[in-house]
């Protein structure tokens, strides 16, 4: 497993206005913000970590000012594509950076939403499901999906035409019954380099994931598993499926939060516990 460290980077603090109380418009990147992202850029290069850039994170929800929550869809993605395009240009020359991540779990909803309501259900103080519409019209939901990835995709291209691109996709994203995000695999990999999908085990239903997994790897590129997490399933479960991936995935990654294993041994919380567990894991090397 090479080591990766994923950084989340919110499209607002580099947004002018946001941080500075200024304009509270979405013209311009914000400088400061930016002078931080090329000092963190530089820290890996430095220290031979590599940099996945997940881009325009509205996760806090108190955090989320009225401006952009009032944007239309074409207003929204532009100032979505000038982010991006910001982030790229500092990031082009730099060999820490590992690919550009659009957008954690997009969704495209079908029908019509209220005013502002871009947000999906929050996971404790968070909301990681973000939609990209507020309102379907007439348009195939996975039509809309790969529009708004070419269009976010270009405004990289634009100043970055080598960094890898992907999107990190909620495994619900394959066209079967029930519950599905609008981004068919097969509909947005030709705009990426790579896919991804967030895939977390499911006590007994190993072999549901793997399922998952190949659907995803059946639309051609490259599959990475981005979030996984033994969550759902005990570890020997979850060491299983990570066997059992690599007859498809191309690359994993997990999480960490700065404890040491020894750290965890000593604490009596179950987080701390399935920490352990996953770190165990990795310490093993490639599934």
């Amino acid at each position: 497993m090479a080591r990766t460290l994923l950084i989340l980077v919110g499209l607002l603090p580099l947004i002018r206005g946001m941080a500075s109380g200024g304009d509270n418009g979405p013209d311009q990147p914000n400088p400061q913000a930016l002078d931080r992202l090329s000092s963190l850029v530089a820290l890996a290069e430095q220290t031979g970590l590599y940099l996945d850039l997940t881009g325009l994170g509205c996760c806090r929800k108190r955090d989320v000012p009225a401006w952009y929550n009032a944007l239309g869809e074409p207003e929204r993605w532009a100032a979505q594509a000038r982010f991006w395009e910001a982030i790229a240009a500092l990031c082009a020359k730099s060999p820490a950076v590992f690919c550009y991540d659009l957008m954690n779990e997009p969704v495209v909803p079908g029908g019509r939403r209220k005013p502002g309501d871009w947000l999906g259900p929050p996971f404790g103080e968070f909301h990681y499901v973000q939609v990209i519409t507020l309102d379907q019209k007439d348009r195939p939901r996975p039509e809309i999906a790969r529009a708004w990835v070419e269009t976010l995709v270009k405004a990289i291209r634009r100043v970055d035409p080598h960094h890898l691109v992907t999107v990190g996709l909620v495994d619900w994203s394959l066209d079967r019954p029930g519950l599905t995000s609008g981004f068919l695999p097969a509909k947005v990999a030709p705009a990426v380099d790579f896919l991804c999908v967030h895939l977390y085990p499911t006590r007994g239903k190993v072999d549901d994931a793997i399922k998952t997994l190949e659907g995803f790897a059946a639309a051609g590129k490259p599959v990475v598993i981005k979030e996984t997490f033994p969550l759902s399933c005990g570890v020997e479960e979850f060491e299983a499926f990570l066997r059992r991936s690599k007859n498809h995935a191309a690359g994993w990654v997990g999480f960490y939060w700065g404890k040491t294993p020894e750290e965890l041994k000593r604490s009596k919380t179950i987080a701390d516990a399935m920490m352990l567990g996953w770190l165990e894991i990795f310490r093993k090397g490639k599934p």
